[in-house]
């Protein structure tokens, strides 16, 4: 039961580090340094796992695992500081706060730390640690040894610091944040870091008071499951914490892919039609909508402009009264404008696709009074929805009622 818990505890945070991990190439420092963090206890948590740790022990250095996790909590601590150095005052203020000047002051101060904090755990490991034979439980296996315990106690030094400063930053944030779900993610991360920082006061009482007063190995396991149990609890509080504060930005981020994928087929036929509208070539719809190469919002405010220009360029290869075909074609629509404008472009593609059309002058096309992005690719979703449901038959009926329109105005 315990051991199904380390997984979860290790998928979850492995889960969250995997979601924030555009923050790498789009974020600022601080957000790269949240998901440092996240990245950072995510190895920690999965080298803790029972299969991690049997694949590391084949490596023939005795509880190597223990030394790996150990360096990639101490550097996801230094990222989790530098978050909060990052994230809390700006470096213009006149007069920075206490809190957030000590707060920087220790982040500077942690890369030196940790530097000089990973060379002596690594000192201590194969030196004073004593690894006879491999250890099932690291803590519980050496319960008693003073030094494990100095070992120990050189590592929580780093959670002991961090867990104190990020707990107070994210309480204090927590009261002063203007959203409620920004107040209840910072509120439940700060929650945790003061339970972590109790588990750090806990294991290295259990450490010395072994060293000090003998204990039991049935006591010693029973105190350092416990804290496990803690710890891997903080961990799960942690991730919902963070992730409360980004459920509007990923329900932003799906509905913009919902809209890509609605208007792809209309984006699609018109780059194709009009060679060089988009900055780059057209590729199926699978590849266009899991490619990374663009932030999404930008992908979707490029598509729009792409189809407006090639609107714009197949006004002159359309017959002149094609909008108004379209319009009477589109009348017992149950949403007649995109309508309109679906039948509009279908018909056009084909006009534009004639091996004897010219361009001539531009033909009308109703105006919309677009006011950004999101309004601008709505209408679009509306226009693809009807342009994916008319057939061939139906643009070449809506191209001869304008022709014959054309005609009879001629007479």
């Amino acid at each position: 039961m315990f051991d199904s818990f380390k997984y979860f505890t290790a998928a979850v945070m492995t889960l969250i580090s995997i979601w924030r991990f555009p923050a790498v190439r789009y974020g600022d420092a601080h957000r790269r340094a949240l998901w440092g963090g996240y990245a950072g206890f995510a190895v920690a948590l999965c080298l803790y796992t029972p299969a991690a740790m049997d694949a590391v022990d084949r490596i023939p250095v005795v509880d190597l695992s223990a030394l790996l996790r150990h360096f990639a909590s101490t550097a996801a601590i230094m990222a989790a500081l530098t978050y909060v150095a990052t994230s809390y005052g700006k470096t213009a203020e006149a007069v920075v706060p206490r809190h957030v000047e000590f707060s920087r002051w220790i982040a500077r101060a942690s890369y030196k730390a940790g530097a000089v904090g990973v060379v002596l755990l690594a000192i201590l490991f194969f030196t004073v640690v004593q690894r006879d034979r491999p250890s099932e439980d690291f803590l519980v296996d050496h319960a008693g040894e003073w030094g494990v315990a100095v070992y120990m106690t050189v590592f929580y030094f780093f959670p002991l610091v961090t867990t104190a400063v990020c707990g107070y930053q994210w309480t204090r944030a927590a009261r002063r944040a203007e959203s409620t779900s920004m107040r209840i993610g910072l509120g439940l991360m700060g929650f945790a870091m003061w339970m972590g920082l109790v588990h750090t006061i806990a294991r290295i009482a259990i450490l010395w008071s072994a060293v000090v007063f003998p204990l039991s190995q049935s006591t010693v396991r029973f105190l350092v499951d416990a804290t496990a149990i803690w710890m891997n609890l903080l961990f799960v509080i942690v991730a919902v914490g963070a992730s409360i504060p980004t459920t509007r930005a990923a329900a932003a981020r799906w509905k913009t892919f919902r809209t890509l994928n609605l208007i792809y087929p209309l984006w699609f036929d018109l780059v194709e039609a009009f060679p060089g509208t988009s900055l780059y070539p057209p590729s199926r719809r699978i590849t266009e909508l899991l490619q990374f190469r663009v932030p999404i919002d930008v992908r979707l405010d490029r598509w729009t402009q792409d189809i407006s220009d090639a609107c714009e360029k197949l006004r002159y290869y359309v017959p002149r009264d094609l909008m108004f075909a379209a319009e009477d074609k589109a009348s017992p629509h149950s949403d007649p404008e995109p309508a309109a404008e679906a039948y509009w472009i279908k018909a056009g593609l084909l006009a534009a696709n004639a091996e004897s059309v010219r361009p001539s002058s531009a033909t009308l096309m109703r105006d919309k009074p677009f006011v950004d992005t999101e309004s601008e690719a709505a209408w679009y979703v509306r226009v693809s929805t009807v342009y994916t449901q008319i057939t061939g038959d139906q643009a070449r009926e809506v191209l001869l009622d304008s022709e014959k329109l054309e005609s009879e105005s001629r007479r």
